[in-house]
């Protein structure tokens, strides 16, 4: 999204299978962007044999390691995707009594603009900065250990930034004539395993 991080109502770090989202989330709390953190995930096939407890179980342990305080860390533990994230952290952040006019959402690089798509849709009162850890494609790779995963979400994040406004999922974002160009390039060479089902 090109989003300059900056001080907001609180962190949400969508869980995931990468760790550095949780990383990323630690750092901006140090630099002073948000005082309540909260993370939301359960666990996905993705992401079971990595974050056995769930995602944010893991991410939560991951900031008190580094050092974040017990106090400003939520858990939100069920969400089994963007939507319920988002949803679900807004229960928690309610229900702590806290009161929220802007979210810094972070996640992984790739799936910012769905992020940002998915809250405007689901809590749009509220204004929203992405953030992610600042890494280049080649050096995201390296850090999961597995191209054909990587490129294979990138495409999957790719559709659901597509398809998700008809389905009243997300809001519209305008794709370039050269990215859709290079997803079905992607998809026809076999980059397919976290597509879901098209519309009919």
């Amino acid at each position: 999204m090109g989003h300059e991080p900056r001080p907001c109502s609180v962190g949400i770090g969508l869980g995931s299978h990468d760790l550095g989202v949780a990383s990323r989330a630690v750092e901006l709390y140090w630099a002073g962007h948000f005082p309540t953190l909260v993370f939301s995930g359960g666990n996905s096939p993705t992401t079971r044999a990595h974050f056995p407890r769930g995602e944010a179980v893991h991410y939560r342990e991951h900031a008190l390691g580094l050092g974040v305080p017990e106090e400003a860390v939520l858990v939100e533990p069920r969400a089994a995707n963007t939507g319920q994230n988002i949803e679900f952290s807004r229960r928690v952040l309610r229900e702590a009594g806290i009161q929220v006019d802007s979210v810094l959402l972070m996640c992984k690089p790739y799936m910012e603009r769905r992020a940002f798509a998915t809250c405007r849709r689901v809590w749009p009162e509220v204004e929203v900065v992405c953030a992610s850890e600042p890494l280049a494609l080649d050096d995201y790779v390296k850090s999961i250990g597995d191209e054909k995963l990587v490129v294979d979400m990138i495409v999957g994040d790719l559709q659901r930034v597509i398809e998700y406004p008809a389905r009243g999922y997300a809001i519209p974002q305008a794709v370039p004539d050269r990215v859709v160009a290079a997803y079905e390039r992607l998809r026809s060479a076999g980059f397919d395993s976290r597509l879901v089902r098209p519309l009919r």
